[in-house]
């Protein structure tokens, strides 16, 4: 008897398409709960993630933090005003006609708390795993994202 071609996205062993959902799914949880605990402290996911950009990229001109941050240039230029607004950032003169951001110490103290929920939001949701199936985990989705 034939056997009938998996439904489209799915091989024999996996489901492609439940596959990408799930890894969807961890990813909206993590920026829900984020949201939520940065919310409780003051902050939000964009502000903490622009502020770690800036960190971890010192110089770099908006258009990069941008896309570091998945945001368009508008997006984040509207918010990097509203940072500069409450003090978490300054923008400065740069080479050229480049702006750069840089963290104040308020700045620079929201950033320290969001690592720090970051780090209880994502022990708690990867507790069900071992170290070692972690590691698998990590291997395997860089390995996907930086595919040709």
């Amino acid at each position: 008897m034939p056997t009938t071609p998996p439904p489209r996205g799915q091989s024999d062993d996996t489901d492609l398409e439940a596959l990408g959902r799930a890894v969807k799914q961890l990813q909206w949880r993590h920026h829900r709960t984020m949201e939520q605990r940065l919310n409780a402290e003051g902050s939000t996911l964009a502000q903490w993630d622009a502020l770690r950009a800036i960190d971890r990229n010192p110089g770099v001109p908006a258009h990069t933090l941008a896309q570091y941050t998945f945001q368009s240039d508008q997006s984040f230029g509207a918010l990097a005003t509203r940072m500069q607004k409450l003090g978490l950032i300054e923008r400065v003169s740069g080479k050229g006609r480049a702006i750069e951001h840089r963290l104040t110490d308020a700045g620079r103290s929201t950033l320290t708390a969001g690592h720090e929920l970051a780090a209880t939001v994502l022990a708690e949701s990867f507790a069900p795993l071992q170290d070692a199936d972690r590691a698998t985990l990590l291997r395997l989705l860089t390995r996907v994202i930086h595919q040709p």
